[in-house]
């Protein structure tokens, strides 16, 4: 029961931090130019289920790691991708509205993916009992706090500055108590019982998705900073709501040892994601900084370039200002 109130206070406060992180003039111009909302829509409902679908029939799981792994793949964007943009120099503002409006999609799009992507295992005690009517209430109870952190942004922008801070410290802090505590109560020999391919997936599904992301935004012809977010945000997925959903709506009976998937995942898209970043400090910060300089340098050109137009030519004469604002012409002599 503590942990389950745990999971509903990391889940509220991940998503009082994200209505925190969402402007509402950002919305209304995403909205115009609905780009965003597109690619959180094919990344998150499309890309993603399909994914998880298909590497739980490649690995052959049985009903139950396949529903957690269902459940992972259909879940919208995490704040985990927020963080990890701004480190390699990402636009924000198509991170923030691509998880805000994922989140929202999610209240219809998810129960239908999970309906959908089940039908494999429907002869199953467990897809039978699958409990849809939950998860949507699960997801609708995310609302109220997206919502309050909205009117709390537009209200009290310093305070919501603040707790989109004390949101993503405590998405990770609240990650490495679940994986210590459920480690801890499910102890070595259940956690020795989660079978290999889960394992295998649990690492190549968040490696998949960032490559799906970035390969997304490359058709959409989206410049270098934007396809590095969109691949973000597509890998990293809201593991404190698939957490929520399996420990609030699952009989623990049923879900056994699976629950452990979701932090799993956690884990391995926080090292995969940290390994991108490094990569980009490493070796693409360099040509950001060299294509930045080459766009203030094409400015300084083009200033110079206009700056020699507008110089008058003066062979037949100067104009000088004298006080009183007086203007005389002194004529200068021309060699004949």
């Amino acid at each position: 029961q503590g942990l389950s109130v745990l999971v509903g206070l990391a889940l509220c406060v991940t998503m009082l931090g994200l209505g925190c992180a969402v402007e509402l003039g950002q919305l209304g111009q995403q909205l115009r130019r609905p780009v965003g909302l597109l690619l959180a829509l094919l990344g998150q409902f499309v890309a993603m289920p399909l994914l998880a679908f298909l590497l739980a029939l490649i690995f052959a799981l049985d009903e139950v790691a396949a529903v957690a792994v269902l459940l992972c793949g259909c879940c919208p964007g995490g704040n985990l991708s927020n963080l990890m943009s701004v480190l390699v120099d990402g636009d924000m503002n198509l991170s923030i509205i691509m998880t805000a409006s994922s989140t929202l999609l999610a209240l219809f799009l998810m129960p239908l993916c999970l309906w959908v992507y089940s039908r494999h295992w429907i002869n199953t005690a467990l897809v039978r009992l699958l409990p849809l009517g939950a998860v949507s209430l699960t997801l609708g109870s995310t609302l109220l706090p997206i919502g309050l952190g909205v009117l709390i942004r537009y209200r009290h922008p310093r305070a919501a500055d603040l707790l989109v801070k004390i949101s993503l410290w405590s998405l990770l802090v609240t990650l490495v108590i679940l994986f210590i505590l459920t480690g801890t109560m499910l102890g070595p020999d259940l956690m020795a019982h989660i079978p290999a391919s889960v394992y295998a997936i649990a690492v190549l599904m968040p490696l998949a998705g960032y490559a799906l992301g970035y390969g997304l935004a490359t058709v959409f012809k989206m410049p270098p900073h934007c396809r590095r977010t969109v691949s973000l945000e597509t890998g990293c997925q809201n593991v404190q709501l698939c957490t929520a959903i399996l420990k609030l709506t699952f009989p623990p009976e049923l879900i056994g040892s699976m629950y452990m998937f979701p932090l799993l995942y956690a884990l391995f898209q926080s090292a995969e994601a940290g390994l991108f970043v490094l990569v980009y400090k490493m070796y693409g910060r360099d040509s950001y900084k060299q294509d930045t300089l080459g766009e203030e340098e094409d400015t300084d050109i083009s200033y110079k370039k206009l700056k020699e137009e507008e110089v008058a030519d003066t062979s037949y004469g100067t104009v000088t200002t004298e006080e009183h604002n007086s203007i005389q012409m002194e004529p200068t002599q021309t060699a004949l």
